[in-house]
């Protein structure tokens, strides 16, 4: 069985009253990030081994996989539920969301690491068809005019493709950085 690194994460939540030089880690390293108070907000909770760029970056991923997973899960039950008066067409859409968000999750989920260095090199292709899926979910969508459910996957489905730019952003920095204090 694979160690996933994530699970090293999943333990080491704190609050965001860390150190310091933590909080000005995540907020230099946030700055320029696509959605840099979401970075930062997101991102400050995971202070426990966020030390280096490179946790950022398990951390971001780390992020991104959590609400990918929260939102799949969320739109698979809506998807089933018989109560929901919802159109084939959207039943179809919710589940091209789920199909998408379930080949994004079932590649972040196997980062391991012993192999981290060559994964994160897929990563940023991983993230990048995360980021295209999202606009696939929500093309289902177009058409359906003034739906509480529309508007509601896609607020969260845009929220899992602000985090998962995010991480993008963070594994595109782990690439610019030279020096073994940055390498991953």
């Amino acid at each position: 069985s694979p160690i996933v690194f994530f699970s090293y994460f999943a333990s080491a939540r704190t609050p965001t009253n860390a150190a310091p030089q933590t909080q000005d880690l995540v907020r230099s390293s946030c700055e320029h990030a696509s959605y840099p108070n979401i970075c930062i907000r997101t991102l400050s909770s995971y202070t426990g081994p966020a030390k280096t760029p490179k946790d950022l970056a398990q951390a971001a991923v780390k992020v991104s996989l959590s609400r990918a997973k929260r939102v799949s899960n969320y739109l698979a039950q809506v998807s089933e539920a018989e109560d929901l008066k919802i159109s084939k067409r959207q039943r179809g859409a919710l589940s091209d969301c789920v199909e998408e968000l379930r080949q994004t999750l079932s590649e972040l989920k196997h980062l391991r690491v012993e192999t981290f260095r060559w994964q994160m090199s897929n990563a940023e292709t991983w993230l990048s068809a995360a980021l295209t899926y999202e606009d696939t979910c929500l093309d289902g969508f177009q058409g359906v005019d003034g739906n509480k459910l529309k508007s509601d996957v896609k607020r969260k489905i845009r929220n899992v493709g602000k985090v998962t730019s995010n991480a993008l952003y963070m594994i595109n920095r782990l690439g610019e950085m030279d020096g073994p204090d940055h390498s991953v």
